[in-house]
């Protein structure tokens, strides 16, 4: 290897360090990026990267509305009209209150792809509902944690639209391509929550809350004409790209159809509607989008570097470590650092453009970075959601990701040996 690809070796576990420490994700990307690209004697690369993903259609379109119409299920408190709905059934269940949980969950944030968000939502209603019928509070927490990773199935991910974009298709066209993977963790998470909080004996709690009982902000009456709203954009790219093809259309276009159905039904103000919306828009952008393009940044340095070429002969000359470190890769860091989008959007701007040279096809790749991420980021300890949970349920983070580690470290598994 060269000395520059030596020293982007260092520079990864320099990065890994800053983001171990908590130093902020995008300035560090950023900067080891535009750090790699100097020392390559090639400076603009790094600034034309930024440019080039600054103004990604499919990227920008996808993510900034569908964050836009979150914000907007937030604000016309359509989000909790859903949760509620579907929480109702569950207060009687027993022991099988624990997937029914974990299940709402994953429904849930299918609509509301953030994971941080959906915890608070449905966190709020079902927390409580699961502690008062006698479940411990960090199994409460913890079956709605297992429950984060129903985001597989947004059509507004980051992570999928940008895979997608390689191979020219869409975020809902690429996820009913993995759709098989999808519903597979799907059950395990359900499977193996249910099964280690059963281990545990977490249904055999007091039925007493801690505190307060403040666990949020919850709703009386059930409007159902509001609790369809978050999933209008869903039921549109669903049908547009199976059943019904004159639906067809992409991300930006339902979340618009979505937010103008929730005005109408909600009776919110245009206005005020509207200017949610594009709140809503501009946080995705800050909040997503920067990171894809501090990750793109971050990997075309070390492309400059030469590291990627490297990686890409290794890799083509040992074709069976690909699926190994497309999986193992993006899930350790999730681990370490709480988020499997740095690491995961890094490989899949650098190398996983390049899989079909080493027997795997680019969406397969992907989707194998992408939800590995999602697993190693729901059983680490300092994750954004954990953190939100464990103060919904008063409980240890530890007490959460013990329970919820078996079933991640399952799906793993099955990735390395399935698919």
């Amino acid at each position: 290897m060269s000395i520059t690809a030596w020293i982007a070796v260092a520079t990864i576990f320099a990065v890994i360090a800053a983001l171990l420490k908590k130093f902020e994700v995008r300035t560090t990307l950023l900067s080891a990026g535009i750090f790699l690209c100097l020392i390559s004697l090639a400076p603009m690369q790094a600034f034309d990267q930024f440019a080039k993903m600054m103004t990604s259609a499919t990227l920008v379109q996808a993510i900034t509305a569908a964050m836009g119409f979150a914000f907007l299920m937030s604000y016309t408190k359509a989000d909790l009209h859903l949760v509620t709905l579907l929480a109702a059934p569950l207060k009687h269940l027993g022991v099988f209150l624990i997937p029914a949980c974990t299940i709402v969950t994953l429904i849930v944030n299918t609509a509301i792809p953030s994971a941080a968000g959906c915890a608070a939502a449905v966190g709020a209603t079902l927390i409580p509902i699961m502690i008062r019928a006698g479940i411990k509070p960090a199994g409460a927490g913890a079956a709605v944690l297992a429950g984060t990773i129903g985001s597989f199935l947004n059509p507004g991910s980051p992570h999928q639209n940008m895979v997608g974009s390689y191979v020219g298709i869409s975020g809902m066209e690429f996820i009913l391509q993995n759709m098989t993977t999808y519903m597979v963790l799907w059950a395990i998470s359900v499977v193996m929550i249910t099964v280690t909080e059963f281990a545990l004996r977490d249904h055999k709690g007091d039925g007493k809350i801690e505190g307060d009982g403040n666990f949020g902000e919850t709703i009386d009456h059930v409007n159902l004409l509001y609790a369809l709203a978050p999933l209008v954009p869903l039921v549109l790219l669903i049908l547009g790209n199976t059943c019904v093809p004159a639906l067809k259309m992409g991300v930006a276009q339902a979340m618009v159809i979505g937010a103008i159905y929730t005005i109408i039904v909600t009776r919110t103000s245009p206005a005020k509607a509207t200017t949610t919306f594009f709140t809503g828009c501009g946080k995705g952008f800050a909040d997503i989008v920067s990171i894809i393009v501090s990750a793109s940044v971050f990997a075309m340095g070390l492309r400059a570097a030469g590291l990627v070429d490297v990686m890409i002969e290794g890799l083509k000359s040992s074709n069976e470590y690909a699926q190994w470190g497309g999986v193992l890769g993006p899930y350790l860091m999730a681990i370490l650092v709480g988020s499997g989008d740095a690491a995961t959007m890094a490989f899949n701007e650098a190398v996983t453009p390049h899989a079909e040279s080493f027997g795997m096809s680019i969406t397969n790749l992907g989707n194998l970075a992408y939800v590995s991420g999602a697993l190693g980021r729901t059983m680490s300890p300092i994750a954004g959601v954990v953190i939100v949970i464990a103060g919904l349920c008063r409980s240890n983070p530890l007490d959460l990701v013990k329970r919820t580690a078996p079933g991640m470290i399952v799906g793993v598994l099955t990735l390395l040996f399935v698919f």
